[in-house]
């Protein structure tokens, strides 16, 4: 089972929570992009761009920050966080 946990934060407050699950036997990148696909359905988010820095956190930390610098599109929160917080 793959889990991974989203979350929407402003001023140091969550606003949202959801937690997305892949059973799938994809490969982990795969799982990861398919439930930020879901997240972003569930939140009514445009995708956001995966930045170098993104990316080298997602690997050491299992956990990414998504900001208004990944986002095309105007935001209304401060961030918006993954974390893996179980895989197979």
């Amino acid at each position: 089972m793959f889990r991974i946990w989203a979350k929407l934060f402003k001023e140091n407050r969550m606003l949202k929570d959801t937690v997305v699950e892949d059973e799938s036997t994809d490969t982990r990148t795969h799982k990861v992009f398919h439930a930020l696909d879901e997240i972003c359905y569930r939140f009514d988010l445009g995708k956001p761009i995966w930045l170098d820095a993104t990316i080298t956190d997602f690997k050491r930390h299992a956990k990414a920050r998504f900001t208004q610098d990944n986002f095309i599109e105007s935001i209304d929160f401060d961030y918006m966080e993954l974390q893996i917080i179980e895989e197979d």
